[in-house]
């Protein structure tokens, strides 16, 4: 099933150009009051949800998928945890590029050395808002990557265990600010953690680790690879991450990119694929600044 949060926080599923809306099957759900849950509760209740919209599908209105705004699929992730230098060829080019590895000695290290990072959950969008590129003087780099979808609270995962936590597959991209500051500070602004086009349930992508990706910037190939490739494959990744956090329903994982990564500027438009998870159309545009006057009302991401 392809679940896709669309327009008002609407919830459907994706049936080839069509969206029908099933925006009732969120009823299911349980009402909370403050201190609200810190994980997705439409991903904790997955299970309920997909049972209600088994009963709506029938007679649900459907919507032009052309005609929708996709937002992120996870509305509220606990965390986004990203996996660095995860293709060899990736930390190939890495460490043969100045313009990349901007001379810091840790951006040219393993994944088993460097281990994960974090980055921001306001970092995270969906494919219409856009990327908003917010250091116009400096080089900001596009990254395709599988991202995984945790569905249920897990800690010290075993690997082999770890597929039966995921709640689905999207497709990501870890925009960068190249740099020598940390990872997580370089590629957590606003949108730079895109997200979607919807969400691929598990059941639909019984084995994540052959999956081709690619990504095209302005029509142009500049990303090509296989999932087989990853250095930690998603059930080694699991295991890792749960190893140092409880991960819960919602968290995200951003899995690592391949080889061919490069800049891209406002005006461009970056189509990213994954296998059997959909295409994810994004443009880039130069963030917008807010005012001190006006800081207080500028609209939240999606």
């Amino acid at each position: 099933m392809r679940l896709c949060r669309f327009n008002e926080n609407r919830l459907g599923v994706v049936e080839g150009d069509v969206v029908k809306d099933v925006t009732m099957a969120l009823e299911v759900l349980p009402s909370f009051r403050y201190p609200l849950p810190g994980h997705d509760m439409m991903i904790a209740g997955l299970e309920a949800v997909r049972h209600r919209i088994t009963t709506l599908l029938p007679g649900a209105p459907s919507v032009p998928l052309a005609s929708v705004r996709l937002l992120s699929p996870v509305a509220n992730p606990g965390k986004l945890v990203a996996a660095p230098v995860n293709y060899q060829k990736h930390l190939d080019e890495v460490k043969v590029d100045a313009a990349i590895h901007a001379n810091n000695p840790g951006h040219t290290i393993t994944i088993q050395s460097a281990g994960l990072f974090l980055k921001a959950t306001s970092s995270l969008t969906g494919q219409d808002t856009g990327i908003g590129v917010c250091k116009l003087e400096r080089r900001t780099d596009h990254e395709v990557e599988l991202a995984v979808v945790i569905g249920r609270r897990g800690r010290n995962i075993s690997r082999d265990e770890a597929l039966s936590y995921v709640a689905g597959y999207a497709v990501g991209l870890d925009v960068t600010i190249r740099g020598s500051e940390d990872r997580s500070f370089r590629k957590s602004p606003d949108t730079y953690s895109v997200l979607g086009p919807w969400l691929v349930t598990a059941d639909e992508i019984p084995d994540p680790g052959v999956l081709d990706l690619e990504l095209s910037v302005n029509g142009e190939g500049r990303q090509k690879s296989n999932t087989r490739y990853l250095i930690l494959g998603v059930p080694e990744l699991i295991e890792l991450a749960s190893s140092f956090y409880t991960l819960y329903p919602g968290d995200v994982i951003f899995t690592g990119t391949p080889e061919g990564v490069s800049p891209i500027q406002p005006g461009d438009e970056v189509v990213a694929t994954i296998e059997r998870v959909g295409s994810l159309r994004v443009r880039v545009h130069a963030a917008e600044v807010a005012h001190a006057a006006d800081a207080g009302t500028v609209a939240a991401r999606s």
